[in-house]
């Protein structure tokens, strides 16, 4: 099992994780709620009794001071007393807008009716009032509670991955650049001491085809060193045929491979299609996927390219006949470090992904798959130039 199988687990379990703290969140506080709402309701029941003995009582009977204290102290629950008649004769703990606040005040009544919260208060020789109540501010406030810390742990969730991930992506390119850099450095010296080497090999032996072919290694050394140190710098994007420049590299991979894979460009391979590329750093992007695709192909099998050209994009499709590659790995197979190879060390996608999204602003996916039968990567490259 390899890191990027490993991290979807973890996501899944954070993803449980969250919908296990969202449920007891919201069962907690819906038990909360719950025994809050038996203690308002015995709260009114104690404010309908008062209601009741102050209507029966006189003022100076003993008393009457506490119901008076009893009815003055509800000051949370909305509580609306009627006749039989349903004419208010009371109402407490209600907000009134300055205009139509009769009106409110009824609308606010029939939501008490239909939520069914009523005591009778019978105050004796067949006269009944209702008193009718609904949660307090609290209790409904406390009902959205669970949505509001969802949401605010959501945020943080989120902005903590983002800044997590910004890190993370900073700290990758300067590896990026770091490394490539260094690189460029190391082969830099002794690329120059082969070619004065070269010079004078040829001036000491007759078999020339030798010294023409460690000529053309040592310009390979060259154009390497010359990918690797433009990395992390400001790209120099040009006006450039792509046919000559996919021809090249297939051109030199045929020359480095197996007679048993054929790489070729696709007889709808369109000619003169013009894009804003480095060439150089194009044909590194190139190079890697249908290395790639030499590997998938298993020593047998083609590579065919194309280019084509779609309203205001260009595209440049590399096929191979390989293994394949299953849906998951759609995206996992351009994170740094991803290979299915023994030998390796995974970044040749990667690499390839930075180079055309970040200096070409294009796009680089797989644009078809299926196991046993191929793979389909695409390059998408706007007609017009990044600013970078």
């Amino acid at each position: 099992m390899n890191v990027y199988t490993r991290k979807k687990i973890w996501k899944l379990f954070l993803l449980i994780g969250a919908i296990g703290i969202g449920v007891f969140t919201l069962w907690y506080t819906q038990s909360l709620s719950s025994q809050l709402k038996k203690e308002e309701k015995k709260k009114v029941e104690l404010w309908a009794e008062a209601t009741r003995q102050l209507t029966q009582s006189r003022q100076e009977e003993p008393g009457i001071k506490l119901i008076f204290e009893v009815i003055k102290n509800n000051t949370t629950i909305p509580v609306i007393l009627v006749d039989k008649q349903d004419t208010i004769l009371l109402h407490r703990n209600i907000q009134l807008p300055r205009q139509n606040a009769n009106a409110f005040l009824y609308r606010t009544l029939l939501k008490m009716k239909k939520q069914g919260n009523m005591l009778e208060i019978n105050l004796g020789d067949q006269e009944v009032q209702y008193l009718y109540y609904q949660d307090s501010i609290l209790i409904r406030k406390l009902t959205y509670f669970p949505i509001v810390i969802l949401i605010v742990v959501s945020i943080f969730i989120v902005l903590a991955y983002l800044g997590f991930s910004g890190a993370r992506k900073a700290e990758q390119d300067q590896v990026w650049v770091g490394m490539s850099r260094e690189t460029a450095h190391q082969l830099g010296t002794p690329t120059s001491s082969l070619l004065a080497w070269i010079d004078l090999l040829a001036l000491k032996t007759n078999q020339q085809s030798l010294v023409d072919e460690m000529a053309k290694d040592v310009e390979r050394l060259q154009t390497i060193t010359d990918r690797f140190s433009k990395i992390g710098s400001k790209p120099e994007l040009a006006v450039t045929d792509l046919f000559p420049v996919v021809s090249r590299i297939i051109d030199y991979l045929n020359r480095r491979t197996s007679d048993k894979i054929i790489i070729a460009l696709h007889d709808h391979c369109k000619q003169d299609v013009m894009a804003f590329i480095n060439p150089v750093l194009f044909e590194w992007v190139i190079e890697n996927i249908c290395k790639n695709a030499i590997d998938a192909s298993r020593g047998n099998g083609r590579i065919l390219l194309c280019i084509g050209q779609e309203k205001e994009r260009i595209f440049l499709d590399i096929s191979d006949e390989g293994k394949g590659i299953i849906k998951s790995q759609f995206k996992t197979i351009f994170e740094p470090g991803f290979t299915t190879k023994k030998r390796g060390w995974g970044l040749g996608l990667s690499l390839a992904k930075r180079i055309v999204e970040q200096y070409h602003g294009g796009k680089l996916f797989v644009k078809s798959s299926e196991p046993g039968v191929g793979t389909t990567f695409r390059i998408i490259l706007p007609k017009k130039p990044k600013k970078v």
